[in-house]
């Protein structure tokens, strides 16, 4: 195994240009982006141990918001301090940012060019996709009987009182099954070979800071009624409240957007196409942003909803990590995070039966093409562009 090169400090566009070629190149997912990652900065670069890695690894998976987007921030962090965390991340959004946000601004001409059946196949799509999701993340998050209760029944109380208000019970119900009820091995090493970066006393101010963004923008949005704070609260919520990967913020935008800003049908198309550009999935914001504050800048909505929706992740990879070798080691807090995770995958279930299944397969032949894009996601290593003009092709043919 390659020992990493010690600590040094890389120049903002050297790291940008690394995380660019990422940002490009890096389909599959959340999972696959991690994979790359490693490939690239433990074996390729030696920018960090397989030790330090797998504690970032660890670190990430313990805060809410998009694991491979913290991982990069973290990497970023360590090797270029704040500018290098700032250039890891737009290196690693840029690319799929854009090309989400182009076809925001050109979904209405194509499909008056081709007609709405087209889109069908991208809400077919996204239901082959979720389904992958959950079944990935049903293994990892719930490997035991209580953890898959849980998860069941977080479903069914969503399924029975849908809402975003309701979301964030079903979560807190899952910490507090996880700190009385579950049970966790201890863990095997309690050393950790991260560098705190920044001081605890601007740690503590940055978690601070998140937590009074978390309180403040709910009652500033409502008290001025400007559709641009809105914005950037809904997606800075959705940000903070996503535990368990990028797929669980479908369920919280969708609460948070549909109808009121979005309809449903663009909103799962933009999710399926969502799935044929590289880096991370929260880039799916540029796309909403666009058509979510009506009579403003597409470009400006994009830029909000985008900022908004990543900051939590800057925050809390901040704050947490000169605190994360004590935090690590405490039994009740990875107890309530083992149930969190449980929940999500419940609340991503929940999802996936209403509105994601209910409104994409309408007829057979939309179940057999979500069973083919399926099996393909789950069985070949077909890429992800080619399966999204699949099923764009399929259904812009009529075949549904």
């Amino acid at each position: 195994m390659p020992a990493a090169s010690h600590p040094v400090q890389h120049h903002f566009w050297a790291i940008f240009a690394v995380f660019l070629r990422l940002g490009l190149t890096s389909f599959g997912g959340p999972i696959a982006h991690l994979g790359y990652f490693r490939q690239e900065f433990v074996y390729k670069r030696q920018w960090l141990s397989e030790q330090a890695y797998a504690e970032l690894l660890a670190l990430c998976q313990f805060l809410p918001g998009p694991a491979s987007s913290q991982v990069g921030i973290a990497i970023g962090l360590q090797r270029g301090g704040a500018a290098g965390a700032l250039a890891a991340w737009l290196g690693f959004t840029l690319p799929s940012a854009l090309a989400l946000f182009c076809f925001a601004l050109y979904l209405h001409d194509l499909s008056n060019s081709f007609g709405s059946n087209w889109l069908h196949g991208l809400k077919v799509l996204a239901v082959a996709v979720v389904a992958q999701a959950i079944l990935g993340m049903g293994k990892t998050l719930c490997p035991d009987i209580p953890r898959k209760t849980l998860a069941f029944v977080v479903c069914l109380i969503l399924l029975w009182l849908p809402g975003a208000g309701w979301q964030l019970l079903a979560i807190g119900l899952g910490a507090l099954a996880g700190k009385f009820i579950l049970t966790l091995p201890p863990l095997k090493n309690d050393s950790t070979p991260l560098q705190a970066v920044i001081s605890k006393p601007l740690a503590g101010l940055l978690l601070l800071t998140f937590f009074l963004l978390l309180l403040l923008l709910p009652v500033l949005a409502n008290l001025f009624h400007q559709p641009a704070l809105w914005l950037f609260d809904s997606f800075y919520r959705s940000g903070a409240l996503v535990f368990g990967g990028g797929h669980v913020v479908l369920p919280l935008l969708e609460a948070e957007l549909v109808p009121d800003m979005v309809s449903q049908d663009t909103f799962l198309a933009g999710y399926g196409a969502a799935q044929a550009v590289p880096g991370p999935l929260f880039t799916f914001s540029a796309f909403l942003g666009a058509f979510a504050v009506p009579n403003h800048s597409p470009w400006l909505g994009a830029l909000i909803a985008l900022s908004a929706i990543f900051l939590p992740a800057f925050i809390l990879v901040l704050g947490v990590l000169p605190f994360w070798s004590e935090l690590r080691k405490r039994h009740g807090v990875r107890q309530a995070l083992s149930g969190v995770n449980a929940a999500v995958v419940g609340v991503l279930l929940a999802a996936f039966i209403q509105p994601v299944l209910s409104s994409a397969i309408l007829s057979m032949q939309d179940l057999l093409l979500a069973l083919l894009s399926f099996a393909l996601l789950q069985f070949t290593r077909i890429p992800p562009y080619l399966l999204v003009l699949l099923c764009a092709v399929a259904a812009g043919l009529g075949w549904h």
